[in-house]
């Protein structure tokens, strides 16, 4: 699974509202990233992948 897929399938287990939040920060975040020089395969864009796991880790809890 790539880690576009992986902060889908994180962001998929949020409230609408919530996931549209951190979508949209980590799209922007990575998209800096990428336009720097950055690359796909960077541990910056796995800590993007982290946080969305771990905002779905924190969600699965409280339901």
């Amino acid at each position: 699974m790539n880690y576009f897929d992986r902060i889908s399938t994180a962001l998929n287990k949020l409230p609408d509202n919530v996931a549209i939040k951190i979508g949209t920060d980590i799209d922007k975040r990575i998209s800096d990233w990428l336009a720097a020089g950055g690359k796909e395969d960077d541990g910056y864009i796995m800590q993007q992948v982290i946080y969305a796991e771990s905002a779905a880790k924190v969600y699965e809890k409280k339901e």
